[in-house]
């Protein structure tokens, strides 16, 4: 497996979508968040594993239950850990997540949240359409295989 090369760092990470459903095309959409809420993001400790992403009928972009917990250090001015956030995406690329949402079977998924280089709070997102359990069980062969396979040729050296 090649080693990503590029340098940000990852705050959260959707492992699980990638077993759950089919990753078609990914997009990558900017945050809007408050200040305790990227003191938090850098910290760690959110999650994104039950979070999805809906388009409202105004053509925004939110993402909902994602967990950004509270930053301990900000009194006063904290944030609500579960609040729905707009994500920011040009416009041609909101008219295509509409439409593949308006198909059978397609959601979207957030599959990352990280920092880039410029250390702006990022969000990695796909249309995506649910796997059914049979495709999952052929997910699973091919990953036991491919670990099967390596520590044979780790053996052979």
């Amino acid at each position: 497996m090649a080693k990503d090369t590029t340098n940000f760092k990852v705050a959260a990470d959707n492992r699980r979508a990638r077993f759950d459903y089919e990753i078609g095309e990914v997009f990558e959409a900017g945050i809007m968040l408050t200040g305790t809420e990227v003191k938090s993001l850098r910290s760690g400790k959110s999650t994104i594993g039950e979070s999805y992403v809906s388009v409202d009928r105004k053509g925004e972009v939110w993402l909902i239950n994602a967990t950004i917990p509270e930053y301990l250090q900000g009194n006063r001015f904290n944030h609500e850990p579960k609040r729905p956030r707009k994500l920011l995406l040009r416009e041609r690329e909101i008219v295509k997540l509409a439409q593949a949402i308006e198909r059978e079977g397609m959601t979207i998924v957030p599959l990352k949240v990280y920092f880039n280089e410029k250390g702006r709070a990022k969000i990695e997102i796909a249309i995506a359409r649910g796997k059914k359990l049979h495709d999952k069980r052929e997910t699973e062969k091919q990953r036991d295989w491919n670990r099967e396979k390596s520590r044979l040729m780790k053996e052979n050296r």
